[in-house]
């Protein structure tokens, strides 16, 4: 009875006292140990009925689709109380997408990469709702989306349903890029979804069970055990080198039989695989993989796939050949889904592979929409479009010519809208703008450069060569999230005192300052507990102790503590007792 009344007086001390509940983890392993620490609210963001009925007709209503990177990212940093925010996405949960070769091999388990989108925003107060369903139609013009729930929830029969809003956020991603290769849909593998991963790690015990059975020969061994992998970006060579730590460090324990059999192919149709990487890393890629026995073969384009051969073509000289093989993983590239298609249709986009936003993420062509993550991409106005009004708004003394005096009272708002500026001046070793400047007047000095207009768009003519899309990462996704949900946070804010640069086009100031990515670097597992590593600043690390900085990093963006042990101990016990091989 004693203890009954200590557990009773520590619950009601929790429900009466929401800022006491915390929640203490700790996992322990083979003698070592992780404390993971954070906050728990019993409250899910939902304000009571009687404050409710008093602010709702208040509340903007934000629409997000999507809960992959981008979605995510923006629920976790939207604040203000003022919005009511409702998600839409066919799946309940976040997926760490960067982890999804590791839980193909069982490095990692389906579980620990993913978290309830409720368990994220539930500690929010901010009035957000999630529904379970599909959004296959956007009506831009009325502010209306068809969305379609999915079937294990269709209860009454009524499976679609129509959603209003006020604000629309676009964050459904991309799907896989077959570029209509005949038999990729039927015959390959894919690796974007955590159902993806499943199934191939599904596959590839299947294939060692099949090439273990007394009625085959060796040629239909080879075959089954053949594992081709079409891609060589960032994801088609982590499974390579997953997959080959797998099946040589676990899988040759279990089979002893088979090892010989068992072949891995990576196919790449460029010249290079990881070609985003600094050649150093790429080079290194290529030498580990050959000395681990991963046939690697570049210049050759994958041009059909059936259920038993790949058939591929030389860049260099058109050979068309054809190999058996047992399983194939498809990973080249992302494509542009149907909804998105649909919609840039709509709004006069439709020769583009992804949404076009200005540089506050608003999708061009409408109002309130906005677009972030993989199915968007930034279209960044050039300078030279806008050169005269530049000219003109420097040119305070409407003299006809710019001194550096004049230039330099909006070149922080010249920089911070065209970012493409700053990116030339880096890459040709400028101290500043003035060095630009002086550049186009020849031995002057720089108190006497004084440029007609002419003559500034000369010195500024070779700086939108600088511009640059930005690559469909995870990292970009997040980023993006993250400055939106920021954007929101200080709308009302911002309607008042703008902190965004100068309109060159017009008067006053932008509501925001445009988003900027930072790139704070890249990862590129090669197995055998190496990694390569290119961080900010041309540096580059590869190694051992490169691994050690992804465990870390890894672990540390995690998107909750309960994940994150997850993770660490996944790690641990595969140090411990290796991957599982069971087939569940």
């Amino acid at each position: 009875m004693p203890t009954y009344a200590f557990y009773n007086r520590v619950s009601r001390l929790f429900r009466d006292h929401p800022s006491f509940s915390r929640l203490l983890v700790l996992v322990s392993v083979s003698g070592g140990s992780l404390v993971a620490y954070a906050d728990a609210s019993p409250t899910n963001g939902v304000p009571s009925l009687a404050s409710k009925a008093n602010v709702d007709e208040k509340k903007k209503k934000v629409v997000v689709l999507g809960t992959g990177w981008a979605g995510t990212s923006f629920l976790k940093n939207i604040k203000d109380p003022s919005y009511e925010v409702q998600v839409i996405s066919p799946r309940n949960y976040f997926a760490f997408t960067p982890l999804l070769p590791s839980v193909t091999c069982g490095t990692v388990e389906a579980r620990s990469i993913v978290e309830p989108i409720r368990n994220i925003v539930r500690k929010k107060r901010v009035d957000i709702r999630f529904n379970e369903a599909e959004c296959y139609k956007i009506d831009a013009k009325n502010k209306k989306l068809y969305c379609r729930s999915n079937e294990n929830n269709n209860l009454n029969g009524k499976k679609e349903f129509v959603v209003d809003y006020d604000y629309l956020v676009i964050s459904v991603g991309a799907q896989v890029n077959t570029f209509n290769t005949p038999g990729v849909v039927e015959n390959c593998h894919f690796l974007k979804e955590v159902e993806d991963a499943q199934r191939i790690r599904r596959t590839v015990i299947d294939c060692f069970e099949r090439a273990s059975l007394p009625t085959l020969d060796e040629e239909d061994r080879k075959k089954i055990l053949h594992f081709a992998i079409v891609g060589g970006g960032p994801t088609g060579v982590e499974f390579a080198a997953e997959l080959h730590d797998f099946v040589n460090e676990d899988l040759v324990k279990l089979y002893p039989g088979l090892q010989d059999f068992v072949k891995i192919t990576l196919l790449e149709a460029g010249d290079h695989i990881l070609n985003m990487f600094d050649k150093r890393i790429t080079a290194f890629a290529e030498e580990k993989f050959r000395r681990d026995g991963i046939d690697v073969k570049t210049g050759s384009m994958v041009i059909k796939v059936t259920d038993k051969e790949i058939s591929t073509k030389e860049m260099k000289n058109g050979e068309i050949s054809s190999m058996p093989y047992g399983m194939t993983v498809w990973s080249t590239g992302i494509g542009t889904r149907p909804i998105i298609k649909d919609f840039m249709t709509q709004i006069g986009q439709a020769n583009r592979r992804a949404l076009a936003t200005d540089e506050w993420l608003r999708v061009e062509g409408c109002d309130n929409v906005y677009a972030l993550g993989d199915c968007a991409t930034i279209n960044q106005r050039r300078v030279m479009e806008d050169i005269s009004a530049i000219f003109i708004k420097a040119d305070k003394d409407n003299s006809g010519t710019l001194t550096v005096k004049e230039f330099k009272e909006v070149i922080d708002d010249i920089c911070e809208r065209y970012p493409q500026v700053e990116l030339y001046l880096k890459n040709k070793q400028m101290h500043d703008i003035v060095d630009l400047l002086k550049g186009s007047k020849g031995d002057v000095a720089k108190e006497s450069i004084a440029l007609d207009i002419e003559e500034f768009k000369s010195a500024l003519s070779q700086v939108d060569s600088q511009m640059k899309n930005l690559p469909a990462t995870a990292q970009v996704a997040a980023q993006q999230g993250a400055y939106l949900a920021h954007c929101f946070n200080r709308m009302e804010e911002c309607e008042s005192n703008p902190e965004g640069p100068l309109r060159f086009r017009g008067s006053g100031r932008h509501r925001f300052r445009p988003f900027r990515y930072k790139h704070l670097g890249q990862f590129a597992p090669l197995g055998g507990e190496q990694t390569a590593a290119q961080l900010p600043g041309d540096w580059v690390s590869i190694g051992h102790s490169s691994q050690w900085l992804w465990y870390s990093v890894y672990a540390s963006k995690q998107v909750s503590w309960r994940t994150r042990a997850l993770v660490v101990t996944d790690w641990t016990r595969r140090f411990v007792f290796g991957r599982d091989s069971s087939r569940i």
